[in-house]
């Protein structure tokens, strides 16, 4: 359950999986109106007579992007067909155009013909249902079409362009598809089919003994036919070589911006920070949104999925984004955010891409009792985030177009929303979306939000403000050290939970306890922070070759092992980074970095081979679980990296 590769440019996204087979296309924004759904768009070769797709076992591939750039770099072999393909696939940066660059190699002596098979499989705005797929005789082009979304194919060899193509009808009654006619090497040639379709065009070259020919295939999206004529021209006229080399050299140039000077990180680390900041790119919406996962393969279990703007996830990645040097990429979140705060001051679950709210499973009311759905850290982490991200860049336009409608309101909400016999935010859902009362997380997390808006109110001159919002602020973090803080234990509390009319502690051990020093409750050096901190490395480590650190003590969620004393739960990549964090954070010396850095080389060698991080891995063997790539884990790789190289750059100075 994962994708291997992801390319996109904030207005269109295209996720591969581990066979080169096009999975998803979101478009016109990221992760909204999938028009793939998770089917494959295969692809094949037919050599002499024999065919095979690239899903046959017989296929060894290896998968990765070209250095410093959202442009894939696929070796695929074939012992039996004797060929070797060298794939690269791009998004143009500013247009919805995708490229594929083929280069065939006969490892034989004898020159052969070949072949290429390109199947679109498309469920155009989601729905198989009545979509139309044409040939289109004006440019000999083949496209797909449904109400205002076009994607129109074409593509060339040294020969000209298509060479066939068919569309048909597929997974109705006994129809699989067209893809199964193109196996004997030749298409019927049927030029429109409507309702659940799909299509497959070819291209043709012969290839001399021990030579190599190069194929390309572009797909061009639009609102309208006239719209996907005119970015299949430009194609054509600009040369679909030239236009993957332009891909490249723009995103090499957007990540000259990002920190050079990593400190003492091995190379697979500075790959993989470079490549998490690419992958984050790719999940952000240039509307705003920011995405947490656009892998379709979870609605296997869960019929619904991560392609949606939690403002949690958006607001932590933001922040990493931001301390990058990316500040340009994440301001239209903040406008987003702003846009999408109730009328009270709150933001609710999650969100759809255009603004809209998306799905929950939050109640009104339970047993009786109302209950507001939302999750208090998600309106508090966005002040918070902005606030860090004004701290470091003093870009002033900014948070000042954000004042009255997003940091005000924003901010009067937290202030009241307070259990005053506990000076505690009141009862809200937990960050893991799980359980309903007063979170240590939570409560770290208003702390935060609320010096932020003090922070601003000061900046802006709106000192009355300033001196209340501190003083809820300097309430709550009282309130969490009587409260929240258990003697007994030696460390924070997960939260409070009401049992017969009382707040009693909930002691599970919890890796989110890791917000008391992230949102600037306790300094690093508090004897509190450091009990709490060893206590999470300690009790949420996994003990399995695998290792890394659970989200807390039997996280039923993918749940791997019933050892909960061996596997607390399955590793996940941010919670790991979260203890690597602390350790940044309180190290003296760089003797004290050599453990964030082994932690930081952990998630690199847990990366897929074409670098994404998954949302957790399986204790036993490594594998990924849930949704991968996760925006989520990638931004906190490039936290820490950019905390590392701070913090070597400062200890190596000092000494």
């Amino acid at each position: 359950m994962a994708r291997h590769l992801v390319i996109g440019n904030g207005k269109m996204l295209l996720n591969l999986d581990r066979n080169c087979y096009i999975r998803d296309i979101y478009y016109p924004y990221i992760g909204q109106l999938n028009h793939v759904g998770g089917h494959y768009c295969r692809f094949g070769i037919w050599v002499d007579g024999q065919f095979s797709w690239l899903d046959d076992s017989e296929w060894h591939i290896t998968l990765d992007y070209i250095q410093e750039s959202l442009v894939t770099n696929i070796t695929a072999k074939n012992e039996r067909l004797g060929v070797e393909l060298h794939i690269n696939d791009g998004i143009h940066q500013r247009e919805c155009i995708y490229i594929k660059r083929i280069v065939v190699r006969n490892k034989r002596q004898d020159g052969r013909e070949v072949r290429l098979f390109f199947h679109q499989d498309l469920m155009i705005e989601g729905s198989e249902v009545g979509d139309t797929a044409v040939y289109y005789p004006e440019n000999h082009t083949l496209y797909h079409y449904k109400r205002s979304n076009y994607f129109m194919f074409n593509g060339s060899s040294d020969e000209g362009g298509i060479m066939q193509y068919s569309t048909g009808i597929k997974r109705f009654q006994s129809a699989e598809g067209t893809w199964r006619d193109a196996e004997d090497g030749s298409l019927m040639g049927n030029t429109i089919a409507q309702g659940s379709v799909d299509s497959t065009i070819s291209l043709r070259s012969v290839v001399e003994g021990y030579g190599e020919k190069t194929f390309y295939y572009w797909m061009s999206l639009g609102k309208n036919l006239e719209e996907v004529k005119e970015l299949n021209q430009y194609v054509q006229d600009n040369h679909p070589e030239k236009l993957l080399s332009r891909i490249v050299v723009y995103w090499n140039h957007w990540l000259s911006r990002a920190e050079s000077d990593l400190g003492d990180l091995p190379p697979d680390v500075t790959k993989l920070f470079q490549q998490s900041l690419l992958l984050v790119r790719t999940q952000t919406d240039e509307r705003g949104a920011i995405l947490a996962a656009n892998d379709t393969d979870i609605l296997q279990y869960n019929r619904d999925h991560y392609s949606y703007m939690w403002p949690r996830d958006g607001a932590l990645i933001a922040d990493a984004m931001s301390m990058a040097g990316y500040q340009s990429v994440i301001a239209p979140f903040f406008h987003f955010c702003a846009t999408a705060l109730s009328p009270e001051g709150y933001l609710y679950h999650k969100y759809n891409p255009d603004g809209t709210v998306g799905s929950s499973w939050h109640p009104y009311i339970v047993q009786g009792s109302r209950r507001l759905p939302i999750q208090e850290d998600e309106t508090a982490l966005v002040l918070f985030a902005l606030w860090q991200d004004y701290k470091r860049n003093g870009v002033i336009e900014l948070p000042q177009s954000l004042y009255s409608n997003l940091i005000r309101k924003a901010a009067a909400f937290l202030s009241d929303y307070v259990e005053p016999t506990l000076a505690l935010p009141k009862p809200s859902y937990d960050l893991w979306e799980e359980r309903y009362g007063i979170w240590t997380y939570t409560a770290a997390s208003v702390y935060g939000g609320l010096m932020a808006a003090a922070h601003f109110t000061d900046l802006f001159g709106d000192y009355e403000r300033s001196d209340h919002l501190k003083l809820r602020a300097k309430w709550i973090k009282e309130g969490m050290l009587e409260h929240l803080w258990d003697e007994e234990s030696g460390r924070f509390a997960r939260g409070l939970i009401q049992k017969d009319n009382r707040w009693v502690k909930d002691m599970t051990l919890e890796s989110s306890l890791f917000g008391v020093l992230d949102f600037g409750v306790l300094p690093v050096e508090d004897e509190r922070v450091i009990k709490t901190m060893l206590a999470i490395k300690e009790g949420l480590r996994v003990r399995t070759n695998i290792g890394g650190i659970a989200r807390y003590t039997n996280d039923y969620y993918f749940q791997q092992s019933g050892e909960i004393d061996k596997v607390p739960g399955n590793p996940w990549i941010i919670c790991t980074l979260w203890v690597a964090n602390f350790e940044i954070d309180s190290a003296k010396s760089l003797e004290d970095l050599r453990g964030p850095k082994e932690t930081l080389q952990w998630v690199a060698n847990h990366a897929l081979q074409s670098g994404l991080l998954p949302e957790q891995l399986n204790p036993y063997d490594g594998s990924p679980l849930s949704v991968a790539p996760l925006t989520w884990s990638h931004a906190t790789v490039v936290q820490s990296v950019c905390k590392y190289a701070a913090k070597y750059k400062k200890l190596s100075q000092g000494s």
